[in-house]
């Protein structure tokens, strides 16, 4: 049994158009952005990002010291330089006079040679049996010896 249909199409639509809205809803050019988008942390906090009364200085070009926040920052920017917070967890924080942009360089350079020098132990076998001739013995042992010196477990 067939049913009657409205003219115009047999969808039912919500009052107030509902149709296509250009700019709206879907997704995005930019890729899909979800509800909660974690924001990145700066590592370090600096400049006027410090709140604290006062500071420990060090570095090469200033006399250490404990300094009002205030003070070092126009020290930092006398230098034209940034005022970064190295150890946020000591009182007073230990900040630095630095080139920020060059520090994180830095970091990063030092960071990826660690991880080139840094070599993954391998765990090597070797199997001997009732069998093994004293010849093959003396072979494997040599290299089981040559193995450990490499740094590899055997």
């Amino acid at each position: 049994m067939a049913v009657p249909q409205k003219p115009g199409g047999g969808f039912n639509r919500p009052p107030g158009g509902g149709g296509y809205k250009p700019g709206g809803g879907g997704f995005s050019k930019g890729g899909f952005r979800g509800r909660f988008v974690p924001r990145k942390e700066a590592e370090h906090r600096i400049n006027h990002f410090i709140r604290v009364s006062q500071v420990r200085l060090v570095g090469d070009n200033v006399e250490p010291g404990i300094f009002d926040t205030q003070v070092a920052l126009k020290m930092a920017q006398d230098q034209a330089l940034d005022l970064v917070e190295i150890s946020p967890t000591v009182d007073p924080p230990v900040c630095k006079i630095i080139d920020y942009n060059k520090f994180l360089y830095d970091k990063k350079r030092k960071e990826k040679e660690m991880k080139a020098k840094s070599k993954v132990s391998e765990v090597k076998e070797i199997s001997f049996t009732p069998n093994t001739d004293d010849h093959d013995f003396d072979f494997k042992a040599k290299h089981a010896v040559e193995f450990l010196k490499d740094g590899n477990k055997v």
